[in-house]
């Protein structure tokens, strides 16, 4: 079974295309606002009535670790498809493996992380697991949205770099990881709109990177790139 109480192009579709190409089906819900959420049911009676139609259950949801409330109270296996501005760890072993498919490795790599980091759950994930590969890590981000202290506690090595410009680490980077401004994410839109522009990928800032750095982005991208 598959449900998102956030919206979704890349992840919903990509868990239900694997699903049916190894031979599975899909009890999907993508618009919660039609189903008995908007009755004020709980995550918890939610997720105990889809684990009887199903073996498996995929959630994304705005509020950071719901998934592991809803694996409390499932006997199936769950995937967290996303919980709020907390982590994507599905994301980010694609990303580790796109790193790995375009440089031919994890270990001895320096990546940057930019952008929303404190928002950004993709980032979240991303760091906790390229820490286990000992990559050297650089966040750049606007004061404002830096890397939580609750990631950066979680990290093992110490070797990290805080900036606040990307021109400080495109010469230095083997990826460059961007993100969006996260919207959403914002209770005043002004707060936003200070910080929207802030990091964008150019042509001319890619004069800077060093030779063969690659870009990656997570989607969906506004004005980053």
């Amino acid at each position: 079974a598959s449900i998102f109480y956030e919206p979704s192009t890349r992840t919903s579709s990509s868990f239900e295309a694997a699903m049916y190409r190894l031979g599975g089906k899909v009890v999907s819900i993508s618009d919660v606002k039609s189903s008995s959420v908007s009755k004020g049911e709980t995550l918890e009676d939610t997720v105990r009535t889809l684990q009887s139609y199903c073996d498996i259950l995929v959630l994304r949801h705005p509020e950071v670790g719901a998934a592991i409330k809803a694996a409390k109270v499932l006997k199936i296996p769950l995937l967290n498809a996303g919980d709020g501005a907390g982590e994507h760890p599905t994301q980010a072993l694609l990303d580790a493996y796109t790193i790995r498919s375009e440089l031919g490795r994890l270990g001895n790599l320096r990546v940057a992380l930019a952008g929303d980091l404190r928002h950004g759950r993709t980032v979240h994930s991303l760091a906790r697991l390229l820490d286990l590969f000992e990559v050297r890590m650089d966040f750049v981000s606007p004061d404002t949205l830096s890397m939580p202290e609750s990631v950066l506690n979680d990290l093992i090595s110490d070797d990290y770099e805080i900036h606040r410009t990307l021109e400080t680490v495109l010469d230095k980077a083997d990826v460059i990881y961007m993100t969006r401004i996260q919207k959403e994410r914002f209770d005043d839109l002004k707060h936003y709109e200070e910080v929207q522009n802030s990091f964008c990928i150019s042509p001319e800032l890619m004069n800077l990177a060093k030779p063969k750095m690659i870009v990656m982005h997570p989607l969906p991208r506004v004005t980053e790139i």
